[in-house]
């Protein structure tokens, strides 16, 4: 019985002292979230697209870095836009998610390819 008692205070104490400890620890290795600010104006049309083609326009029209990827987070195309139209005939019918960044602005679109 003392034995019991004894292995209860020392599991209590443990509990006491080591978990709070550990909660905190795990608190500053989380991630901190980085904020972006969105495109302004942004549009990406037609959506869904059965097409060739679509377009990608923003209030300010500046050159964009256009990165499109598959629902599982492959980078399927890279490129640079300075206009507003993109060449996407090489994308198969599926489901996209289209990264665009105009200056240091950064916006995320999905893509339906019919």
């Amino acid at each position: 019985m003392k034995q019991n008692y004894l292995y209860s205070l020392i599991l209590g104490l443990f509990l006491l002292v080591a978990a709070p400890a550990t909660a905190q620890d795990a608190d500053t290795r989380m991630p901190k979230k980085t904020t972006t600010e969105t495109i302004e104006g942004l549009s990406l049309y037609p959506n869904p697209v059965s097409g060739d083609k679509i377009y990608i326009t923003s209030t300010k029209n500046l050159e964009k870095e256009i990165e499109i990827y598959n629902v599982l987070g492959k980078a399927i195309k890279k490129t640079k836009l300075r206009g507003k139209e993109l060449d996407i005939s090489s994308l198969v019918a599926g489901i996209y998610i289209v990264k665009i960044k105009e200056q240091n602005e950064i916006a995320t679109r999905k893509l339906v390819v019919k």
